[in-house]
């Protein structure tokens, strides 16, 4: 069998890999000259762990391929993926579907014999339909379906998310193009993966519904977080408490500092868009989004109160930079919000990410020290703020933080630390939800 991806972007590249090592043909189509260049030599245009050896093995075994022709692309393809982005449109909060409508109109000249075009990118309800309407328009002669497959991966474990995934989820309408993403999806099948198959509309809607439930999930710990620093109560105890409840679950109840990433502030926004523009608005979700951009803005405030007001000419060091760890990714992501407001009150800010520096310097004010370690970050630091929660954080005792800061100030927004350990080594320790 034999697929083309439209897109060699996060989720592109992984679906892609991932279907090569189903044994699936998969040319990849990438425009963009410089992520094409360092693809085809072997370079990741992002980091997730594992995916540069599964893609180095399947171009190897002849699986994965990578260009820039989509009429080479999609010759012999049976399901042609569109995979580009979707960003949040500039001034009305909508997806912008401009990339995926350009690439519907280029699959459609570039066809010559039957294929599904499938939606991977996340779109609003009625994009599937608007899809077939364009390549209708383009190519009156040409036989195809439109489908949609929903991608659910998680970054930092993508791959995992991939292969043994709760569900697939297919949006189709005719009988041929449900049997072509059934073949497709067969190694999933025989391990008893529930593909849950819908209507276009009905898979398009169950993405955004997904994502804003769990961005729901993950503001309803962090308000309950704050109330019980107000009433002397632990947030853990409370997320557990309620999360070995069967009907609640215990996933997405990590109290921090706001979500942020390449799915929950688009997606979230996107839904509230689409739901007012069809007159049934969801008063839930744009509670979500409301109160995660002020709970993003309210961090920065907590640090500046736990260095007693004011930041001005101390030095701050920044444990973590991007929306999560195991990841690269900036988008979104609460440093955004909190490093310029430290360097906007007068702080002196030295960060350190593993992964994420370079992605994070073109978004951080000049005056931002960047580190090659997390402890020259903290040496001499009058504060340290943990916004990430990398596992290499997790191993640094308290004590090796003491014998290298000047102050004593520890706010950890990711709740890494043990508040005793942290008080007994002298540490002014502050973290989410807790007495």
């Amino acid at each position: 069998m034999r697929i083309a991806m439209i897109g060699g972007g996060y989720v592109g590249l992984v679906s892609a890999a991932c279907f090569a090592e189903f044994g699936i043909e998969v040319a990849v189509v990438e425009v963009d000259a410089a992520k094409l260049s360092a693809l085809k030599a072997g370079r990741m245009p992002i980091y997730e762990p594992g995916l540069e050896k599964l893609v180095a093995e399947n171009v190897a075994a002849g699986r994965l391929s990578f260009g820039d022709d989509i009429a080479a692309a999609v010759t012999g393809a049976e399901a042609v993926f569109i995979a580009v982005g979707t960003p949040t449109r500039r001034g009305d909060g909508h997806a912008d579907l401009s990339y995926v409508y350009a690439a519907a109109e280029q699959v459609a000249n570039a066809l010559t014999d039957y294929a599904v075009i499938v939606t991977k990118s996340t779109v609003p309800v009625g994009t599937g339909r608007r899809v077939a309407e364009i390549v209708r328009a383009t190519r009156p002669d040409l036989a195809f379906d439109v489908a949609s497959n929903p991608e659910f991966l998680r970054e930092g474990n993508a791959i995992g998310d991939f292969m043994r995934p709760d569900r697939v989820v297919i949006g189709a309408d005719s009988d041929r193009a449900r049997e072509v993403l059934k073949r497709l999806y067969r190694p999933l099948y025989l391990i008893e993966t529930p593909i849950v198959f819908t209507g276009l509309e009905t898979a398009e809607l169950i993405k955004y519904a997904a994502n804003a439930f769990l961005a729901m999930k993950v503001t309803f710990i962090n308000e309950m977080a704050d109330l019980a620093e107000k009433v002397g109560a632990d947030v853990h105890d409370i997320a557990r408490g309620i999360g070995l409840d069967g009907r609640i679950g215990r996933k997405f109840l990590h109290a921090g500092p706001g979500f942020g990433g390449s799915c929950f502030p688009k997606d979230t926004l996107a839904l509230v868009r689409t739901a007012q523009d069809h007159a049934a608005p969801t008063r839930l979700i744009e509670t979500v989004v409301a109160v995660n951009d002020a709970r993003k803005a309210a961090m920065a405030s907590r640090v500046v109160a736990a260095c007693g007001g004011s930041v001005r000419g101390k030095r701050i060091a920044v444990f973590g930079l991007t929306f999560k760890p195991e990841t690269d990714d900036m988008r979104d992501a609460p440093s955004l919000t909190i490093v310029p407001r430290l360097v906007e009150d007068g702080a002196v800010v030295a960060a350190y990410d593993p992964e994420g520096m370079e992605q994070a310097r073109p978004h951080m004010p000049a005056a931002v020290r960047w580190c090659k370690d997390a402890m020259e970050a903290a040496t001499g630091a009058d504060a340290l703020v943990l916004i990430t929660e990398w596992n290499e954080f997790r191993a640094i005792s308290p004590a090796r933080l003491k014998a290298v800061m000047a102050g004593d100030v520890i706010v950890d927004l990711r709740n890494v630390w043990d508040p005793v350990a942290m008080r007994q080594a002298g540490f002014r320790y502050s973290s989410i939800g807790r007495p």
